[in-house]
This record gives structure tokens, C-alpha cells and sequence, in this order.
């Protein structure tokens, strides 16, 4: 199901033609597109999807002061025509996410911050604080129309990526992650025979290892059900997104920790999680090096958490881990 041919069929068969007969005046104020909340905005909606919030749909993006102007004429008479679409029983989540808003609202409900849309910055307190899911939220879909600029303006800005500082903040907390996880407390918790917290290592070990290659990518990670589906989509070659659905899903043989004593400086190869493990270390430590960040091919990451933060240029704000 290809939702943005839909959307684009909808726009140009029935909203282009409302706007050119009712608001031809304002036509080249009006940003049309489909983004924002939703996996049809991912262009991943399926039959499945269809269990809620489906619809035929657009959003329309204008400024505030056209929003005064004409944006509430402009809302209704959207409504009245996506109410009359056949199938469509658009529930009022729905409604939010589609038809007619200011550029400043779309981006800012999103993002949870006051988007200064006008002058189109984003401060390092604003970017420090922006979580990556609603980032891929922001700047997903496609737009229709936007002869004004305003709205692809703003798109821009966030698809540019982080600010360096930022962006090496952003590695250095998942760096420690994925190590503190899966190459520290997942051995000390095998050898407690705490099989459940292990279990929670694996899982955090996943996420933080999918988050790393999407940082060395400079692409945001979408909301966490869709997450490793862009990877694999992302992953050409297959290999990390292979080594990632082995590190999900492989069990550790009986036996592989029977007898063993926890010793930081000492391997278990016997359990494949761990061999998993290092093999995620090795390939992310080379993205790091290709990304002009290490020196070294050491798999344990941990080990170049200083390194990339003694890159940081001095300055007020500080690197969370």
C-alpha cells in the first residue's frame, strides 16, 4: 500500500482543486504534504495498520497570521471534503494529525519545544533536550507544495543533523550503553545466574547498538516499533542488521557459564551471545574510525568514550554519559 501516492492522488484530485476554486488567492501560502505522526508519514502502513487511525488524508501548513486570516475557512472546508471520503471514519487522533495547522504548531507538538519557525534556529539547550524518535517524526513524509518555504525551511534546519557537539554527546551516551550492557553486566550477570537482568542487558544492548549506526549514518531512528525495519533498509550490505537480529535472538547454550567466574578481562566464548556481542563491538568501532572519530579497532567501546570526548571543543555545555 503506497500511502503517499494516495495522499498525493487525494491532494491533487480533490484539495488542489477546493483550494484553486475557494482560497486561489492564498494557493501559494499553503504548504501541503503528508508528515508528521503516523506510520503511513514512514510510508510503513500495511493492512494491519488499518486497525486505527487510517484514513485518507494531508496536512496543510500555513503561518499564524494566515491561519487568522483564512486558515479556519480553509480547515473547515478540508474537513467537510475528507469526511466525505469513501472508507474513511477518522477518529479525532487522527484529525490532529491531518488537515489544516500552523507550521509552528506541526513542529512544535512534535518536537515538544516552541520552534522558533520565523527565524529558523534551534538553540544547543533545544537540541540537547530533542529525543531522537521525534526528530524522524519532524522531517518523515514528503511535501506536496511549499512555494512560500517556510515549512521545508524549518525541515531543513533539523535535516541537517545534530551540531557536532551534540552529535558526539549523543554517541558517547550509547557508546556507554551498548558497552556497560552487553560487554560489562551481561557476564556478571550470567555468572549470578540472573537470567532475566541478562535478558534486559541483551535488549538495551540491541537499542543502543541500532542507535550508534543510526548517529553514524546522521539519519534520526523512527518510532521503536518501525526502528529496525528502516535499519535493514538502511544496512545495503545486510550484515549489522544480521548481527543485531542474532544478538535479539540467540540463546546461550546450557552450560556456557556452568563453573565460570566473572573476570573483566576475560572473554566467555562459550556463550554465541558473547561472540555476538563483539562482533557488534568491531563493526561499530569501525564506523567510528571511518566517521574520523577513534584511532583504534578495538571491539570494546567502552575505550573510546574519552577519545571522542577529548574532540569536543571547550565550551559550556557538558557530555552527559
Amino acid at each position: 500500500m503506497d500511502c503517499f501516492a494516495n495522499a498525493r492522488r487525494f491532494y491533487e484530485n480533490q484539495v488542489k482543486p477546493l483550494i484553486d476554486e475557494k482560497f486561489a488567492a492564498y494557493a501559494d501560502r499553503i504548504a501541503v504534504g503528508l508528515a508528521g505522526e503516523g506510520s503511513d508519514c514512514f510510508g510503513y502502513d500495511d493492512l494491519i495498520s488499518r486497525d486505527h487511525d487510517f484514513g485518507t488524508g494531508v496536512c496543510l501548513w500555513v503561518t499564524e497570521e494566515d491561519m487568522d486570516e483564512f486558515g479556519y475557512l480553509l480547515s473547515i472546508a478540508y474537513n467537510e471534503l475528507a469526511e466525505r471520503q469513501p472508507g474513511n471514519n477518522l477518529s479525532e487522533r487522527l484529525k490532529q494529525r491531518r488537515g489544516v495547522m500552523t507550521i509552528r504548531a506541526f513542529y512544535s507538538n512534535i518536537l515538544g519545544i516552541d520552534c522558533d519557525i520565523k527565524n529558523c534556529r534551534l538553540s544547543g539547550e533545544d537540541w540537547q533536550s530533542l529525543d531522537h524518535t521525534c526528530l524522524a517524526t519532524a522531517v518523515n513524509g514528503v511535501v506536496f507544495r511549499d512555494d512560500l518555504g517556510r515549512f521545508t525551511a524549518f525541515r531543513q534546519l533539523l535535516l541537517s543533523y545534530y551540531p557536532d557537539r551534540i552529535w558526539k554527546t549523543r554517541i558517547v551516551n550509547e557508546l556507554h550503553k551498548f558497552s556497560a550492557a552487553m560487554q560489562v553486566n551481561y557476564a556478571r550477570c550470567m555468572t549470578r545466574k540472573d537470567y532475566v537482568t541478562a535478558r534486559t542487558c541483551r535488549e538495551m544492548g540491541v537499542s543502543a547498538a541500532m542507535e550508534i549506526f543510526y548517529l553514524m549514518r546522521r539519519e534520526y531512528p523512527p518510532y521503536y516499533k518501525w526502528t529496525y525495519k528502516r535499519l535493514k533498509e538502511m544496512d545495503t550490505e545486510g550484515l549489522f542488521a544480521r548481527l543485531v537480529y542474532l544478538l535479539s535472538e540467540t540463546v546461550s547454550p546450557a552450560g556456557a557459564w556452568e563453573g565460570k567466574t566473572y573476570n573483566p578481562n576475560l572473554l566467555n566464548m562459550d556463550d554465541p551471545v558473547v561472540t555476538v556481542t563483539e562482533q557488534i563491538g568491531s563493526f561499530l568501532a569501525g564506523m567510528l574510525k571511518e566517521n574520523g572519530l577513534i584511532s583504534g579497532n578495538d571491539p570494546y567501546l567502552e575505550r573510546y568514550v574519552d577519545e571522542i570526548i577529548a574532540t569536543v571543543c571547550a565550551g559550556s555545555e557538558k557530555l552527559f554519559v
